[in-house]
């Protein structure tokens, strides 16, 4: 190699540095943002003086812009400019969280929550098809480690940032946090990002883009709000399903048989990537769920305060970390369905054993299960982004990347709401059964009793021995969640044999 060869390596290798950086910068300022805010929620109602079913909005209005939007990334990328989009989507979002910091009324924060679903709606896809546009096919995977870092890790430290944000300072500064992000982001992207080929010629399908608008935005309505109002015992609910049924049933037959569709019907002729959409499906759904269920598990029954709660939980998130660095490096040399298999056992494994949790549970159990389970997602996700895209048209990358991260979202949606609502009921139903043995036949009752442990002949008593029961339904309840997720993670194993292998894919005319 000739010394203007070597500069020449020293400096691309140098400026896919800086891109890796400053994408995702962006991408962890996305990631964080969907779960920081959760935790500052009650100080915000407290702060506006809102209902529980008026501060929810905070979040219902983020999740629905950003589903309804992120679609659309292909499109404006194309017509307009990669890395135009990218910075404008980034001044947007940062712009729009120093607004929600500043928000003196409840009206403000949801609509500046909605701004920021709408500009940080494409951050995600768009340094995902960047990454891979950016490096060899060969280092595809280890690209993808370093994405999934902030996609994966994001979520999980949420919580955590987020509790001591609001428990030491104040729940404005879960948004304010944003902005060096974004200002580094924008910096970085600005000198480094190289801008792609505009698509001029590219119509917009305005009906297949409303068709889809109201079938996912009904969809992620419903999710969010369903367990609030009583699922299809509310007439709102069911408007939200008939509209969300109707909407995705007339975007498939539109798409199938629009002469330019709104989604580029490609992308579900790969099987890699189609595959790989079912996969993220459920990855969605393991991440999030579980993480939807532990803290008010520790909180409420365990008795952990909030800052301890993001303490113990943060270690899933280096167990994450640690297995994609690790898959990152062995990329090209392990087939990466191995990866993929070894990663839902490792899961379906630490469901098992969350499924033997107690209330006496020390914190290394939650840690050591949360751990096993992060290196799982590890292993599962940076392998499985880089087979979905790994016999895709390049040209389809930017549009993969959204319908990749909108399926992710949604997994994550649908995930958090069936945990949510199979708590709710299995807590009754196990209430129930545990209050049948609340009776005079009862021994161990009769000798609590006489031990004056408990008693049935005063109004403090019944409550006492009302609230012990609940805990212990409760208790079972998240058990048998954490049952359900094992079993949807062990149906997911099957998939790894429909994926193919990761052939170079040939480049085809737009239709």
């Amino acid at each position: 190699m000739t010394l203007t060869q070597a500069r020449s390596e020293n400096g691309a290798n140098f400026n896919r540095i800086m891109v890796t950086v400053s994408v995702m910068l962006a991408t962890i300022m996305q990631a964080l943002d969907t779960t920081i805010a959760n935790v500052a929620l009650p100080n915000m109602q407290g702060a506006m003086g809102a209902t529980q079913d008026q501060i929810s909005w905070v979040l219902t209005s983020y999740i629905v812009a950003a589903a309804i939007c992120m679609p659309l990334t292909g499109f404006i990328a194309g017509k307009f400019g990669r890395k135009r989009l990218f910075l404008w989507s980034v001044v947007g979002f940062t712009v729009a969280s120093v607004l929600c910091g500043m928000a003196q009324s409840l009206n403000q924060i949801i609509l500046f929550r909605l701004l920021q679903g709408v500009f940080g709606a494409s951050l995600v896809p768009l340094s995902q098809a960047i990454l891979l546009d950016s490096y060899p096919r060969e280092k595809h995977g280890a690209a993808m480690a370093m994405w999934g870092v902030g996609v994966m890790v994001g979520p999980i430290l949420g919580p955590f940032l987020g509790g001591l944000l609001t428990e030491y300072y104040s729940w404005r500064w879960v948004f304010y946090i944003n902005v060096p992000f974004g200002i580094l982001a924008w910096l970085g992207i600005t000198g480094f990002v190289k801008e792609t080929t505009l698509q001029a010629e590219r119509k917009f399908d305005f009906f297949g883009f409303f068709l889809l608008a109201i079938g996912i935005g009904a969809l992620q309505m419903m999710l969010d709000r369903g367990e609030t109002l009583d699922w299809f015992n509310s007439l709102e609910v069911v408007i939200e399903c008939g509209l969300a049924v109707l909407g995705l049933y007339m975007f498939i037959v539109h798409i199938n048989t629009h002469h330019s569709p709104f989604i580029d019907t490609r992308l579900f002729r790969d099987r890699n990537f189609a595959v790989g959409l079912v996969f993220i499906f459920v990855v969605g759904v393991i991440l999030l769920a579980t993480m939807a269920l532990l803290p008010p598990f520790m909180q409420n029954l365990m008795g952990y305060p909030v800052v301890d709660v993001g303490t113990v939980l943060a270690p899933r998130g280096f167990g994450t970390m640690a297995m994609m660095l690790v898959v990152g490096r062995l990329s090209g040399k392990v087939d990466p369905r191995i990866f993929i298999f070894v990663g839902l056992s490792l899961v379906a494994f630490s469901m098992w054993e969350m499924t033997h949790f107690t209330l006496d549970s020390t914190s290394a159990d939650i840690i050591r299960t949360g751990m096993v389970q992060g290196a799982g997602l590890g292993l599962t996700f940076v392998p499985l982004s880089t087979v979905a895209f790994a016999t895709l048209d390049p040209s389809l990358r930017t549009e993969a990347s959204s319908l990749f991260s909108l399926l992710r979202n949604i997994g994550s949606s649908i995930g958090i709401s069936i945990v949510s609502t199979y708590l709710i009921q299995q807590t009754q139903v196990n209430h129930a059964i545990f209050s049948e043995s609340i009776n005079p036949f009862n021994l161990g009752l009769s000798l609590a009793e006489q031990a004056s442990v408990y008693s049935t002949q005063s109004t403090a008593g019944l409550v006492a021995l009302n609230s012990m029961v609940t805990g212990q339904a409760a208790t079972m309840a998240y058990l048998q969640d954490f049952r359900m997720m094992m079993w949807v993670t062990i149906a997911a194993l099957p998939l790894v044999l429909l994926l193919g292998g990761t052939a170079k894919p040939t480049s085809t005319k737009m239709a």
